[in-house]
């Protein structure tokens, strides 16, 4: 739990900080035995299951083995920081209202985020994925794509590492999307006249809004939800006055700030959690494509039932139907899917790929049965089907259809999404586990940023109660609307507008700092990640 690591670097000179004594407290002693077993455990568990899932398929490579266990320790490495980093969205608020001891806290809110990873439904996982080049996606297999997914990855856990270094709060997410971006980008440059993919601009816009409103956000309604407070509990000054030595807050106080703690560190899990699942099962499908790439634990039902929804689909936004060989139609869908630019074609080359899609996989029978090469050739498919459809909507590009054919089309693409979008419970728990014992270590640096250095005075029970009230919201709203809001970015902020509110003074020079690592934070992981891109192309490819 890092009871020992020194203090973060001081990025503010100005007010001298009032030190909590809570924070400091120290770690129990049975928590590296424990942290230990459970690592050891768990690794354990993950070469089981993993030889279990490849006892049916070819025995793989040293190369690939070393490929394989290489990029899985660097997701989980992701993950693990991403712990750590982010823990301060949930217990700085805690710790500093003595609402809970320093270790409590910590370990309550790893246990929360390994329940948030383990209930996770994994759509916020291929998400993530979906803002990948096409081309990449579809050929995750070659060195390209492994160099894709490594740049990613090495860039995000050397922003993460640098920030949480000098006790920056700044957002894993972002910091993600950014690398993610920058390998497009740099694709993108160094394919251009081949047709590569260019950056997602309707993603780009979305989380540049997201950067700069859920800051703002997050200050207004933590400073009014405070001011409410103030005025509803006036007669109760103790709620506005810093804690005295680790007094705890008053019973119903204590309640609703062990409460918000919970739900944004089981929202953290069941968020941020399935950004490593996808990116663990991009490396999956990429090295050992027979046993990851179609989820084969799906019922005979579900494949007899496929057939018939593919044909039924492809009727529904295409009468006429007529016929393009499958290499024809992917070429037209690919094209529209990196271009954005549809045609005439696009329709009839969508309705002839999904009825090949039923009749390719019903001659089987089995998805165990389907040869590599044909395994790898059907996910593809099936992905630009889905996307195509998704684009398609998105554009009101489909053509008019009854209600019958709509339900048709639904019901074809949770097919698909059954096919493609599934997560192996052992990459579950290894994700849950890796952000969980992160979220216990290394906790101390931005938490005390958090809880001393944003204002000029200790933060009180009041202040605490709302900022963390607003954040747990904000987190809940945003899921609802699919929005990428920040919990990193709305909680300081929220602090910060409590602190303002309470007229307790901001410690402008840490506000700064902060500021600037929240700016610089897309611009720095993309540069990063494209460079690293483009370094493995040339090294390895």
């Amino acid at each position: 739990m890092n009871s020992h690591i020194p203090p973060a670097p001081d990025t503010a000179t100005s007010v001298p900080s009032v030190k909590s004594t809570n924070v400091h407290v120290p770690t129990p002693k049975f928590f590296i035995p424990v942290f230990v077993t459970l690592i050891v455990a768990t690794l354990i568990y993950i070469g089981v299951q993993i030889s279990t899932d490849l006892a049916h398929v070819p025995p793989l490579s040293l190369y690939s083995v070393i490929l394989l266990s290489t990029a899985l320790f660097i997701a989980l490495g992701f993950e693990f920081v991403n712990g750590f980093h982010d823990t301060a969205n949930a217990v700085a608020t805690v710790i500093y209202t003595n609402a809970l001891p320093a270790p409590v806290a910590v370990m309550w809110a790893g246990f929360c985020n390994f329940l948030g990873v383990m209930v996770a439904s994994g759509a916020v996982a291929y998400g993530i994925i979906a803002l990948l080049p096409v081309e990449l996606i579809m050929n995750v297999g070659s060195g390209a794509g492994f160099a894709m997914v490594f740049a990613m990855l090495i860039a995000a856990i050397m922003w993460n590492l640098g920030t949480w270094f000098f006790g920056i709060p700044a957002s894993s997410s972002h910091t993600l999307i950014g690398s993610i971006l920058g390998v497009g980008i740099m694709n993108y440059l160094m394919h251009a006249g081949s047709g590569a993919s260019g950056i997602d601009t309707d993603q780009v816009l979305k989380v540049g809004k997201a950067l700069l409103f859920s800051p703002l956000i997050g200050f207004a309604f933590a400073a009014v939800l405070f001011i409410l407070v103030k005025k509803i509990f006036k007669r109760q000054l103790e709620l506005f006055q810093p804690p005295e030595g680790n007094k705890p807050p008053p019973p119903i106080i204590r309640a609703i700030l062990i409460f918000t703690c919970t739900g944004v560190s089981f929202a953290h899990g069941s968020n941020d959690g399935q950004k490593g699942m996808g990116l663990i099962m991009l490396i999956l499908i990429g090295l050992v494509p027979l046993a990851y790439s179609l989820n084969k634990n799906l019922e005979q039902s579900h494949l007899q039932g496929f057939e018939q929804l593919s044909q039924q689909a492809a009727v529904a936004i295409y009468a006429e139907h007529e016929k393009y060989s499958d290499e024809k139609a992917r070429q037209i869908l690919t094209q529209y899917i990196q271009t954005k630019q549809s045609n005439a074609e696009v329709i009839p080359a969508l309705a002839s790929l999904t009825d090949h899609l039923g009749e390719r996989v019903a001659k089987y029978g089995d998805l165990k049965q389907i040869p590599e090469q044909e395994v790898n050739s059907i996910r593809n498919d099936m992905y630009l089907s889905t996307t195509s459809f998704k684009r398609l909507e998105k554009e009101q590009l489909l053509p008019a259809m009854s209600d019958q054919q709509k339900h048709v089309i639904r019901d074809y693409r949770k097919h698909l999404d059954a096919f493609l979008q599934y997560i192996p419970t052992w990459v579950k728990v290894a994700v849950a586990l890796a952000l969980g014992l992160g979220t216990m270590v290394g906790w101390k640096r931005i938490v005390v940023t958090v809880g001393e250095r944003i204002g000029k005075h200790h933060m009180t029970y009041g202040q605490g109660m709302s900022a963390e009230l607003v954040a747990m919201s904000t987190i809940a709203a945003a899921d609802g609307f699919g929005m990428p809001v920040s919990t990193t970015h709305v909680l300081n902020s929220a602090v910060a507008g409590t602190m303002v509110a309470n007229k307790s003074g901001l410690n402008f020079n840490t506000v700064k700092t902060i500021l600037s690592a929240w700016v610089f934070t897309l611009p720095a992981t993309i540069c990063l990640s494209g460079a690293l891109y483009w370094l493995f192309l040339h090294l390895f490819v």
